[in-house]
């Protein structure tokens, strides 16, 4: 299965940094005063920055796919918070 047409709409530089910025913001007991209903407007936003530096040029194509990954980390993050409680469920 060829999965190259990802890498047309999504950054994975940008993903990955972005879920990392997530998880953090999510676990550091410092950051517990933002709320979780913030955290995917942040990544957008630091998605739509990071899109940019990777990309090296500043463009409306460039800010949509860079937010778009920074969403599809938060996005990642839930799925991989469900797989993980399915097991623990299973392990009971």
């Amino acid at each position: 299965m060829n999965l190259n047409f990802l890498t047309d709409y999504y950054v994975p530089v940008v993903i990955i940094a972005c879920l990392i910025v997530g998880y953090c913001i999510k676990h550091i007991t410092w950051l517990d005063k933002v709320s979780n209903q913030y955290i995917p407007a942040i990544l957008a936003v630091l998605g739509a920055v990071l899109g940019c530096i990777a990309s090296g040029t500043i463009g409306l194509n460039t800010i949509v796919y860079g937010a778009f990954s920074g969403l599809a980390s938060t996005g990642l993050h839930q799925a991989f918070t469900k797989i993980i409680e399915r097991e623990d469920k299973e392990n009971e």
